[in-house]
């Protein structure tokens, strides 16, 4: 299980009847009559707009949004030990990053804007990351695109809060999804933080005791409760924060 799978279970098993932008069809038992998905790709502003209307044709309103959509390369700026220039930072891998973590979040949080003004309510939640708070070896643009997204939070709660619109960020840190089969990704990873390129994924999850304080990685549903919680009346005079859910770690 992913993390939006893990949103959309709390979100449904908190009553709420949920609308699923992916570019991958979800299971098809997560479909019902109160879930509805779109085929999307969320740079297209014209296929954004009309996706968003569709969901208002079949719910009505639409009380909040979920910008869990994201990617990411591990790159370095620089390839510093001079073996691997193909994980060095690319332009093609700068326009795909931002124009899915930033670009993407933009244009679906503009579109459902327009619906809560109309209502005069709704709730934002923008998903960001531990590293686009702190920064990360091998993941810059990663972390500036979510850096990025804290940043869009903490404005747009300051511009959407006189129309009854809240808008929050999530910053998850290690999270025990199942993990990722792109051995590439973890070599790229490792290079850029000098492990050399034969490393297992299992490095990398290696040192919870050390360097969390809870001493585990976090669970999928822990972040999916946060953002039940935040969405609900019971967060009522929270907004423009983004929420660190990572275990205390630094």
């Amino acid at each position: 299980m992913g993390i939006g799978e893990a949103i959309v279970a709390d979100l449904k098993g908190c009553g709420a009847r949920v609308a699923i932008f992916d570019m991958t069809p979800p299971k098809e038992e997560a479909l019902d009559g109160e879930t509805m998905f779109v085929k999307l790709d969320i740079r297209n502003k014209t296929d954004v707009e009309a996706a968003v209307a569709q969901v208002q044709e079949r719910f009505g309103a639409i009380d909040a949004l979920v910008n869990n959509a994201g990617v990411t390369r591990p790159r370095i700026l620089v390839d510093y030990y001079g073996e691997e220039p193909k994980y060095e930072l690319s332009e093609e891998d700068f326009d795909f990053l931002v124009s899915i973590n930033e670009k993407g979040t933009f244009l679906v949080s503009q579109a459902v804007t327009r619906v809560m003004l109309k209502q005069q309510s709704g709730v934002i939640i923008n998903m960001s990351s531990e590293a686009g708070l702190r920064g990360s070896v091998g993941h810059s643009c990663y972390a500036a695109t979510k850096a990025a997204i804290h940043s869009f939070t903490q404005s747009w709660g300051k511009e959407l809060g006189k129309f009854g619109i809240r808008v929050l960020g999530i910053a998850p840190g290690i999270l025990d999804r199942t993990p990722s089969n792109n051995d590439e990704k973890y070599r790229a990873q490792a290079y850029g933080r000098g492990w050399g390129t034969d490393v297992k994924p299992e490095r990398f999850f290696s040192n919870y005791k050390t360097s969390i304080p809870l001493g585990r990685p976090g669970h999928l549903s822990e972040v999916a409760d946060v953002i039940c919680y935040l969405i609900s009346d019971h967060a009522s005079y929270l907004t423009g924060i983004t929420i660190p859910v990572g275990g205390g770690k630094d």
